[in-house]
């Protein structure tokens, strides 16, 4: 795959059901994070204020959601049955997204970046 040049041409790389979530995924990103900038960095969709906030890729069954090792540390316990790594959790793609949890891994990690 090509790197895109852009998040929507990402998004519309990918099936419908990737699609819609990704999408609801920016937008609660972006609520979140009002003052950060889109872009693409490692290939996927990055949100930077102050340095990396956080990224998000499409996967056949999951969307992966990168808030970095400290987001995962700090909300871990509340990803009750998704799977997680150091640095990542993945969002089924036939389950709802935890808007919420997602909403608070993002303003911690915006309060992270403007601690720099």
């Amino acid at each position: 795959m090509a790197i895109p040049e852009n998040i929507d041409s990402y998004i519309s790389s990918f099936p419908a059901k990737q699609q819609e979530m990704m999408r609801q995924l920016r937008q609660i990103i972006r609520e979140a994070a009002p003052e950060a900038t889109e872009k693409i960095s490692w290939a996927m969709p990055t949100y930077y204020q102050n340095g990396n906030v956080v990224h998000f890729a499409a996967h056949a069954n999951h969307i992966g959601f990168y808030p970095s090792p400290s987001g995962i540390n700090k909300f871990q316990r509340q990803f009750g049955g998704l799977k997680f790594s150091k640095g990542a959790v993945q969002f089924p793609l036939d389950k709802p997204l935890p808007v919420d949890l997602i909403k608070q891994m993002v303003a911690f990690r915006v309060a992270e970046n403007l601690k720099k």
